[in-house]
């Protein structure tokens, strides 16, 4: 399910972690596509790292020996995968992160530039070593699990120069924090927040520095138990929403709940209304890695947001493209294009 809670400013949007498919073979022509935003701008501070993908039939019991079904090589972070999203639904997305002059880190920026993110506010370390994941897709289950090792040196506010800083701000319509490097995100925030740039902080779990990002937030996209509530029982009333939903409809829906008032760790007590939305229902058959679902849902909000979307719409635009993701191993390589014919309904 997915529901949105409204921050102290506007609008927060909680997403799960598991999504389903991918459209390769389904393009539309372009004259069917309605305009793309008239500002498609979006700057994103936060994680690029290399995913070494390893699919095997079973997840391992301790000091098994078992052999892959298959490997993937591919760039990854939360940040680097939601840009690359917006970058195929057709927005000029560009980050700021921090990455080491080594295989990986060069690696990282190309895979980027060839899909259109411009890194030129990027930060490029002489020395240390660029981040990596190892990740663990179990064909059996359907999981994934993975194994971080941050880069180094750490990206700090001192990395980002006051030019770099404006350049990147420059014509922005929105910012996206996904919740790392927070005292960067903070810096930035806070210099948005002055040219009354929309910010979007993303909420997958407890971090440090994160009610600071948070109280400057007009969107916040959170994990199905992110952020709790106090002022009522969002179970129960999620337990309600999901009552009207259609389990015989297997494309993304989306059900809300009448105004009422809650209260967000972080942001404190709002009136709002609670929506709950739907997962597109994939076969078994094609369903292939959920690694990236969630970045690919914050990809396709970016995208909403710049669209003026309602949350109504939002929600199903944004688990379709999620959807898609999930059809192919790896982060990114089922991320959908603009043209894909199953994105045709939500834009037009």
């Amino acid at each position: 399910m997915l529901s949105l809670y409204p921050t102290a400013n506007a609008t927060s949007l909680s997403s799960p972690t598991t999504f389903s498919p991918r459209s390769t073979r389904f393009r539309m022509s372009h004259g069917s596509l309605p305009p793309l935003p008239e500002n498609r701008i979006v700057l994103s501070v936060g994680t690029v790292v290399v995913d070494f993908l390893a699919a095997v039939a079973s997840y391992p019991n301790p000091d098994d020996k078992i052999r892959t079904t298959s490997l993937k090589v591919q760039g990854g972070g939360n940040a680097g995968n939601a840009l690359i999203c917006a970058a195929r639904l057709g927005l000029s997305p560009r980050l700021i992160s921090k990455v080491a002059n080594d295989t990986q880190g060069r690696g990282i920026l190309e895979e980027l530039q060839a899909d259109g993110v411009d890194t030129s506010s990027v930060v490029v370390s002489e020395e240390g070593n660029s981040p990596f994941t190892y990740i663990i897709v179990d064909n059996e289950t359907k999981t994934r699990t993975c194994i971080h090792t941050p880069g180094y040196p750490p990206m700090i506010p001192s990395d980002l120069s006051q030019t770099s800083l404006s350049s990147a701000l420059d014509g922005a319509r929105v910012l996206y924090l996904d919740g790392r490097i927070h005292e960067t995100a903070l810096l930035v925030a806070q210099e948005a927040a002055r040219k009354y740039v929309p910010i979007l902080v993303e909420g997958e779990r407890i971090r440090e520095g994160l009610d600071d990002l948070l109280k400057l937030a007009d969107y916040a996209i959170c994990s199905a138990k992110f952020p709790q509530t106090e002022e009522m029982d969002v179970d129960s009333l999620l337990e309600l929403l999901k009552q009207r939903k259609d389990d015989n409809i297997a494309i993304p829906t989306c059900v809300s709940s009448p105004l009422t008032k809650l209260r967000a760790n972080g942001v404190g007590t709002v009136c709002g209304r609670l929506f709950v939305g739907t997962a597109e229902k994939v076969p078994p058959s094609e369903l292939q890695d959920t690694t990236g679902a969630g970045d690919s849902f914050i990809g396709a909000v970016l995208y909403a947001i710049c669209s003026n979307m309602p949350p109504e719409k939002m929600l199903p635009f944004a688990a379709q493209v999620a959807a898609s993701c999930c059809r192919a191993f790896g982060a990114r390589t089922g991320l959908p294009h603009r043209t894909d014919a199953r994105l045709a309904s939500f834009l037009s």
